[in-house]
Order: C-alpha cells, then sequence, then structure tokens
C-alpha cells in the first residue's frame, strides 16, 4: 500500500491509467458494439466509429483518444480528492489496519472505492454522452444515469478487485521496490530477537486486550444503563 503522497498519487495514476481503458473497451465493445456496428453498417465496432466520425460525446463525435484523455483527467482528480482518501477512511470505520489482516483490509478500502468512483463517473458520464441532439431532460439524465450504474457496477466491483488492483499492486512494487524492501527491513528490525523479548510483547499485547476488553464492557454497561433509563421512562 502506498506510505506517502507521491506514492498515493502513482499509485491512482496507475490504476486509472488500466481503469479508463478497461471502461473505455466495455463502453463501445461490450455494452454499444452491436448497436454501433446495426446503425453504421459495418462488422467492427472501429470501421462504425470511423464510419460516424468518433464517439459520440457532449453533443458531437470525437475521436477515441479524445475521450480516453478527457476521461483520465476527470477520474485522476476524483481519485486523488475524493475516491482515495474517502473510501480509506470508511474501510477504518469497520476495520483496524494496525491489528487485521492486510487482505481483508485492502479489500475493504477496493469495495469503497467502487462504490464512490462508479456512481460519480456514472453521473459524470450521463453528462457527457447525453444524447444532446434530443433536447435535454433532467429526468432522461438520471435514468441514463442509473442505467450506467446498474451496467457499470458489477463489471467494476469484479475488475477491480480480481484483475486491476492486483495488476496494479504489482507494477506499484515494481515501480518502488527499494522504498519496500527498505521498509521491509525495517520492519524486520523491529521483530524480537531472542526469547525473552518475544514473551514481553506477547504480555504487552495481552494488555492491550485487556484494556480494549474494559473499555467495551464500560460502553456495554453505559448501553444497558441508557436502555433501563429508556424502560423506567
Amino acid at each position: 500500500m502506498p506510505k506517502n503522497q507521491f506514492q498515493r498519487m502513482v499509485f491512482a495514476f496507475i490504476t486509472v491509467i488500466i481503469t479508463v481503458h478497461a471502461y473505455v473497451f466495455y463502453s463501445l465493445y461490450v455494452i454499444n458494439g452491436d448497436t454501433l456496428m446495426a446503425v453504421n453498417n459495418t462488422t467492427s465496432v472501429i470501421s462504425a466509429l470511423n464510419k460516424q466520425g468518433g464517439v459520440y460525446m457532449f453533443g458531437t463525435y470525437k475521436p477515441i483518444w479524445f475521450c480516453v484523455i478527457s476521461e483520465f483527467i476527470i477520474a485522476y482528480l476524483l481519485e486523488n480528492i475524493v475516491g482515495s482518501p474517502v473510501s480509506f477512511k470508511l474501510a477504518c470505520r469497520i476495520f483496524n489496519p494496525a491489528k487485521n489482516h492486510p487482505m481483508i483490509f485492502e479489500t475493504a478500502v477496493i469495495c469503497a472505492t467502487v462504490g464512490i468512483m462508479c456512481p460519480t463517473m456514472s453521473f459524470i458520464a450521463a453528462f457527457l454522452y447525453y444524447p444532446y441532439y434530443m433536447g435535454f431532460n433532467i429526468l432522461t439524465l438520471l435514468a441514463n444515469w442509473l442505467k450506467l450504474v446498474c451496467l457499470n457496477f458489477p463489471f467494476a466491483y469484479f475488475t477491480q478487485l480480481f484483475f486491476i488492483q492486483p495488476v496494479v499492486r504489482v507494477l506499484f512494487r515494481a515501480v518502488f521496490r527499494k522504498e519496500i524492501e527498505k521498509q521491509n527491513n525495517a520492519n524486520e528490525h523491529m521483530q524480537p530477537e531472542n526469547e525473552q523479548e518475544a514473551v514481553i510483547n506477547i504480555f504487552k499485547r495481552i494488555d492491550e486486550i485487556q484494556k480494549e476488553l474494559e473499555h467495551e464492557h464500560r460502553r456495554r454497561k453505559a448501553l444497558e444503563d441508557d436502555l433501563r433509563n429508556i424502560a423506567k421512562k
């Protein structure tokens, strides 16, 4: 996982690069491919796009590269400003990154990110690819947004969880290999050097658990008292 702001920006850059290309392919080929070929009477999506002059975007036809760059800029800004920080905070509400297994916490972050970015980017796409030649209607916009969320969410969830994020992590570790090795070496030095130190660490952890249990007991007792007071009223 990224350890500083620069690493987070690089991590987001790699993620968005892969995600935007995957979404453009998914939208043009999987969702709209048959319609594009039928309308333009062609046998391939690329031929259909070339025949109609590009991708219909914001009331006019734009080249594919223009759509990719536009979506990349928007998604990258949203990921750094909203998606990454908010998803981390949401995951921390349920899991503790210092105590839970990293795989569990990372999965929670991925799920939170998809839950934030998918509806947000779908709403922006509903604006960008709205059929303005038919006139603008807010209800049509909302209907298109809901349709895009329904189409994009399953794709976003499974690709991010099982394909995109694993690939991003491999690339991220390759880019920051030296920094990660230094961090791992530092963690190794923090390991107990002998049996006595290991036992001391165990007792410290037991004390921490006891304090957590005492805090939970006090919290439950306070809750029970509140329920009793409510029942008396």
